[in-house]
């Protein structure tokens, strides 16, 4: 498992981690129940069914995984099957309002629930308990504010706040591709994208594209700033972090997975540790480039 996509959270390294593995089984995952839509818990970093520990630490790095199961109910057969019964009601000469309406689709809903799919899902995050810093794999603001939100609900209290830069995030990735010195180790990739900072303003995508070149040029005479940057750290690592400072397309690269050696499927656990130690090193690296660079603010 490798993290594809990076949502950073900042909160006091004061935070007492000590009793986590005491409190995980409080809190974790249950299987939905008949007639709710969703449910969600902790599960095993190595697998729901793996019936390992539900956290996992290498140093000051903890890992925890966050399942959820959600009722699937598509609202076109909702709505078909509610018209179905509301035409059966105008046959019989009544005209249901707008509250007779909502009820009769809670209770559709209602009926539904118990024969309703199940989708599962998972999301992974690394903690560095020493630093302060969560990392949240997931580009989407609402779910990584869900897995927050399952973490404050274990410990009790999780003061964490997304990333905030000194300065414009959006200003130095324009910077960069318009000529500036990036900062030692990193080096522009050949994505990035442009948009007229006013309301409604034209947006262009380039991709596999040197992007220090006269066409990107002109755009950003034109007064185009960049929003997303693709970026390669030291041959380890390449992304495309956004001016909101969220990190999308993570990959690792040679140079990072060199010390990574194929092993025997007895051995699967060792290489999950492995990958583990690896990407939070590699993780702990990039957060440093981007504290230096957009001079975060620190936590208190």
């Amino acid at each position: 498992m490798f993290i594809r996509n990076v949502t950073m959270f900042q909160f006091s390294p004061v935070i007492d981690w000590s009793q986590v593995e005491k409190l995980l089984p409080l809190s974790q995952l249950q299987p939905v129940g008949a007639l709710e839509l969703s449910s969600r818990g902790f599960i095993s970093p190595y697998g729901r069914e793996s019936g390992a520990a539900l956290s996992h630490r290498s140093g000051a790095f903890l890992w925890l995984a966050i399942g959820t199961e959600t009722k699937i109910i598509p609202a076109a057969s909702v709505n078909e099957m509610l018209e179905t019964r509301l035409q059966a009601l105008e046959a019989q000469g009544r005209r249901p309002g707008g509250r007779e309406r909502r009820r009769m689709k809670d209770d559709l809903l209602h009926e539904l629930l118990p024969r309703a799919l199940v989708k599962s899902a998972r999301v992974d995050m690394f903690v560095d308990t020493e630093r302060g810093i969560a990392f949240v794999d997931t580009s989407s603001s609402t779910v990584a504010s869900d897995a927050v939100s399952e973490v404050r609900g274990l410990l009790g209290s999780f003061p964490a706040s997304r990333l905030r830069a000194a300065v414009a995030p959006r200003s130095v990735l324009t910077g960069w591709v318009a000529g500036e010195q990036l900062p030692a180790g990193l080096s522009l990739g050949e994505e990035c994208e442009l948009r007229d900072p006013v309301e409604g303003g034209a947006m262009i995508r380039c991709q596999h594209q040197e992007l220090r070149c006269d066409e990107v040029e002109k755009h950003l005479e034109a007064g185009k700033q960049v929003y997303r940057l693709a970026l390669i750290m030291e041959d380890t690592l390449s992304f495309v972090i956004s001016d909101d400072l969220v990190i999308r397309k993570l990959k690792f690269l040679d140079g990072a997975l060199e010390s990574l050696a194929e092993m025997a499927e007895d051995e699967q656990r060792q290489e999950l540790d492995a990958r583990f130690a690896l990407q939070a090193g590699q993780l702990s690296r990039l957060f440093d480039v981007l504290q230096l660079t957009f001079q975060l603010e620190e936590e208190a």
